[in-house]
């Protein structure tokens, strides 16, 4: 029996939409839209951390820029995370009024043209025209935005919530000791399942065109399953090789972020490509069969 034979069927199918999705992935010019994707969603960073802190101020979240620093930053490699929490701390921490301030509104326009890149990515991946006029594409995108802000404020709320119901418990019901102590990192687990919603989200609506969820789901996967290994890599990588300081002397933080975005949509994009190729690969199986039965049923007709 040859080799390829033993190598499991959905590997071999997985191995070939990675390869063809590899292969699109510089024909849809990827790289470059990669780079916009990286810039823009740093650059909508602060206006969007701006807007839900006014969120925040409006429901008196109190604790919100400790957590949401937590939130965001706990999964990213310290040399990235460090200089940008810091930054990112100073801005939630300035006093901002309630959310319908122009400044705010002026924050939500420019937290949006992140999400505009996204859909860029995605919509060049896919294969597929946007055909929403500017407005209506916006206001999409300032909706995810809103949406966003108040899922944020929401698991903020909670997180501030949880670790005074775990102490109640803890003291009224000490049977529950043990297993209390097991959820220790689940800030990790609420990052990992904002972050899989995120994208689902993102692969669902932002596009043009409809697409299922089990379309979606593999290049999903792929990402996270890629964000967390280049995330780590990536800090071997700082730690063990690179001396950006050296090089771009104070500017090397920055540099760093930089990469370690960009990193991070060239896998994003090629998620998407993946799920493109696994769509082409289902298209052209339907074919096969509309074909295969329409010979068969030639060969019984008179």
């Amino acid at each position: 029996m040859r080799i390829k034979e033993n190598i499991p069927r959905r590997v071999r199918i997985f191995s070939a939409a990675v390869f063809a999705a590899l292969m699109r992935f510089n024909d849809d010019d990827g790289w470059a839209i990669a780079s916009h994707i990286s810039m823009s969603g740093i650059l909508a960073l602060f206006p969007f951390l701006i807007f839900c802190t006014s969120l925040a101020a409006f429901f008196n979240l109190g604790s919100f820029p400790q957590e949401v620093v937590r939130l965001i930053f706990d999964s990213m490699p310290d040399a990235v995370a460090a200089p940008l929490a810091e930054q990112v701390r100073t801005v939630l921490t300035e006093p901002r009024g309630d959310i319908l301030t122009f400044g705010a509104a002026v924050a939500l326009f420019f937290a949006s043209n992140g999400v505009e890149a996204l859909r860029l990515g995605l919509n060049r991946a896919y294969r597929v025209a946007s055909r929403r006029n500017f407005l209506m594409a916006r206001l999409q995108s300032i909706l995810f935005v809103v949406v966003a802000a108040i899922v944020a404020a929401t698991i903020v709320f909670l997180l501030v919530l949880t670790p005074l119901v775990l102490d109640i418990a803890r003291r009224h019901i000490p049977a529950l000791q043990g297993h209390l102590s097991a959820i220790d990192n689940w800030r990790l687990l609420v990052s990992s399942s904002i972050l899989t919603a995120a994208l689902l989200a993102s692969h669902l609506w932002l596009p043009n065109g409809r697409r299922g969820l089990r379309q979606v789901l593999p290049g999903v996967v792929f990402t996270v399953v890629c964000w967390v290994g280049a995330a780590i890599g990536f800090s071997i990588y700082l730690r063990s090789f690179a001396d950006y300081v050296s090089t771009y002397a104070g500017m090397a933080s920055v540099v760093v972020a930089l990469i370690f975005f960009y990193l991070m949509g060239v896998i994003f994009i090629l998620g998407a490509e993946l799920n493109y190729a696994f769509q082409q690969r289902s298209e052209r199986l339907k074919a096969r069969a509309a074909e295969a039965e329409k010979q068969g049923g030639d060969q019984v007709l008179p």
